[in-house]
């Protein structure tokens, strides 16, 4: 009876959290973790400092990026690709936006592109949901597969201690993902009417001022950019291969285990080796002071630009969610484990969908993974296995107040991309099923496989 209380407290602050958006997940949080300590007297687990200090790490070298201009350069790339065969926009839409994001390690980076590819599929006459629904879930599904994102970084700190490295990671995941993205855009390939027989764009193209609008030609009309754009979309190219270079080869990570004194702590392991989400954090950091010194941008722009903000929205939320999650699930271990281990042990599959649910709720991969990765290694399941489900974490979707699904309905003036009279019937939650469940079936192939 005191479990499902405290489960209430939890659910109700992700539920007004999640109501409230921004930082509302991580001050509800912090609120219920405040019940667990004072009614419940529940101890407090640890902090999720690896995870957040990763965001902190990870976006603000996004945010260098963004404010060198190297952002805009890269839509400018990303708009030459779509641009040169809108034919295929429903393939090459997704795409673009799944390696993108892949680089950046943000699904923000897809705002910048979503309009682009809205407006060749018009041009093109194709049904732009098409193309639109599967680039936000590709973006989705890329963070799971991105070497600098808080979600990876998230996953590695919970199964390095299993013998999982980085390499792992992204030895499953990226092909899982990719594979996941190819069988959505097949599924949506020919979804819906066509868009000249769409009632809603027949209805909108009868206002005359609408209909110009739609004949209008909408060729690249790309800005001037900024003179450390290429400077710092290189710099920033550097500092992921570097961090994937160390995930696949870790014996090139800095060693102290012969150095007299040597103590292990926050960055280096007992084996005195330091471990790689410290390492993520130490050259995305770097990668940021390069970039304001050698792409022409200051510290002050970075400070201002929207992906900084980003940052601290994203660590918050992080921060009090995980925070009262992990100390529910550590003082409760036992009730938890004798009510889920035989049914992990029985039906492993399970987890995997409860991931999602839990994603749903909490709008993060990085919050989600940190929540419920250590409860699997509690219940005995297999961090291979855990790696090969991890796309799972892609549930936010499902509840169509993502950024990124508003995002791609606004851009869309056609309408064909929307939100459903019954709200769950939207745009993205077929493609979004589809290609999660692909990508976690192929991912459990290739563990079983490669791991």
């Amino acid at each position: 009876m005191l479990i499902s209380a405290q489960l209430l407290v939890i659910l109700f602050c992700i539920f007004m959290g999640a109501r409230m958006s921004g930082i509302g997940l991580g001050v509800m949080g912090m609120i219920g973790l405040l019940v667990l300590l004072f009614v419940f007297d529940l101890q407090p687990s640890d902090p999720p400092l690896e995870v957040m200090l990763i965001i902190l790490s990870v976006v603000t070298a996004a945010a260098a990026l963004q404010a060198a201009g190297g952002m805009e350069y890269l839509v400018q790339i990303a708009a030459r690709i779509l641009r040169s065969r809108p034919s295929q926009i429903t393939f090459l839409g997704p795409v673009v936006t799944y390696f993108f994001t892949l680089f950046a390690g943000t699904a923000h980076i897809s705002y910048s592109i979503m309009p682009i590819i809205s407006e060749v599929a018009i041009k093109k006459r194709i049904r732009p949901e098409r193309a639109m629904s599967m680039s936000v879930t590709a973006a989705h599904m890329a963070i799971t597969a991105s070497p600098v994102s808080a979600a990876t970084a998230a996953l590695l700190s919970v199964l390095g201690t299993a013998g999982i490295k980085l390499g792992d990671i992204l030895l499953i995941c990226i092909p899982s993902t990719l594979i996941g993205v190819l069988v959505g855009v097949l599924f949506v390939f020919r979804r819906g009417k066509e868009l000249d027989e769409d009632p809603e764009f027949l209805e909108r193209m009868k206002d005359p001022a609408f209909a110009a609008q739609m004949g209008k030609d909408s060729e690249d009309k790309s800005s001037e950019l900024r003179a450390g754009a290429v400077s710092s979309v290189i710099i920033f190219g550097l500092a992921v291969l570097a961090v994937v270079a160390l995930g696949f080869f870790p014996a090139l990570l800095p060693s102290f285990a012969e150095h007299p004194g040597f103590q292990p702590g926050f960055a280096v392991n007992s084996a005195g080796q330091v471990q790689m989400p410290s390492m993520i954090m130490m050259i995305m950091l770097a990668a940021t002071g390069f970039i304001i010194l050698f792409a022409k941008t200051t510290a002050n722009q970075v400070t201002k630009v929207s992906l900084f903000a980003s940052a601290g929205q994203a660590t918050i939320a992080v921060f009090g969610v995980v925070w009262m999650s992990s100390t529910f699930m550590n003082n409760n271990y036992e009730v938890i484990q004798h009510a889920l281990g035989g049914l992990v042990a029985s039906q492993p599959w399970t987890f995997a969908l409860g991931l999602f649910i839990l994603s749903i709720m909490l709008f993060s991969q990085a919050a989600t993974t940190k929540a419920m990765m250590p409860l699997g290694l509690s219940l005995g399941m297999p961090a291979a296995y855990l790696v090969g489900i991890f796309p799972a974490v892609n549930g936010h979707f499902f509840v169509p107040g993502y950024p990124t699904l508003l995002t791609a309905i606004q851009f869309d003036r056609t309408g064909t991309t929307r939100i459903g009279k019954f709200v769950l019937n939207h745009s993205f939650m077929l493609p979004g099923i589809v290609t999660t469940i692909a990508s976690v079936v192929a991912g459990l192939i290739l563990q079983s496989i490669l791991l």
